[in-house]
């Protein structure tokens, strides 16, 4: 494990050094990163010191298919440790976010990236990269959406406790792949409702009825069901005179 001041992503210097060979199991720290990337080529920001920046390295036997399986791990397993330290339980929201819900809103705590290296179709690398905010406030009327990790009513746990809690659950995740995708189907808080999917070119509505084996999330629309390989999910609420 190397825990830095400052790099450009944690991601790509790790995906670096997977290139060069090394081992399963290496893990890359910042305090802060001058490039953090998200979904869909989208910058992630926090300020120096205000979130848990991190980066695994896996070397999973898996298909290239599967290789989901492993963010999904990741994600049960940053819940799990948020919930260890907090007494709360953020929800996973398809594909890859923790999120805490409640009549206000939805307040985004940790968003997740994987990158995988794959040769003559054979995943030899995937690095999970993520961010977890643990001490700033949400901005008023930003979509950036940090939050205290313990909820907009707690207040921040150390990052190193986290770290430690993260990494463990996850190894135990990872020796048991076949248990992740039930596990997230329970707890994905984007199933059973209704939703808006914004596609890289348009939108549809409907209720999210399922996760495939794939990772795809199925929404069912009044023309049928359409299954989402790419795109961003915003949770529909009923208003109070309403729907």
């Amino acid at each position: 494990m190397r825990w830095v001041e400052e790099t450009d992503s944690t991601n790509t210097r790790l995906l670096d050094d997977a290139r060069a060979g090394a081992p399963e199991g290496s893990v890359l720290v910042a305090d802060h990163q001058t490039a953090g990337r998200g979904r869909l080529g989208r910058r992630w920001e926090a300020p120096p010191g205000s979130a848990l920046l991190v980066s695994v390295l896996v070397r999973p036997t898996l298909p290239v298919a599967r290789a989901h399986l492993v963010t999904m791990a990741a994600g049960l397993a940053a819940s799990d440790a948020v919930t260890e330290l907090t007494d709360q339980r953020p929800s996973l929201k398809w594909p890859n976010d923790l999120v805490y819900e409640d009549m206000g809103g939805t307040w985004k705590v940790a968003g997740l990236l994987s990158e995988s290296l794959v040769e003559d179709d054979r995943l030899t690398a995937l690095v999970v990269g993520m961010g977890l905010n643990v001490d700033v406030a949400p901005a008023e009327g930003s979509e950036a959406v940090n939050t205290y990790m313990g909820g907009p009513a707690e207040g921040p746990v150390g990052r190193r406790d986290l770290l430690d809690r993260w990494l463990r659950e996850l190894d135990g995740r990872l020796d048991d792949l076949d248990a992740v995708l039930p596990d997230y189907r329970r707890r994905c808080s984007t199933l059973r409702r209704p939703v808006r999917v914004v596609l890289p070119d348009g939108e549809l509505e409907g209720r999210a009825a399922d996760v495939t084996d794939d990772g795809h999330l199925v929404v069912e629309t009044g023309t049928g069901p359409v299954e989402v390989a790419v795109g961003d999910v915003v949770h529909v609420r009923p208003s109070r005179g309403g729907p």
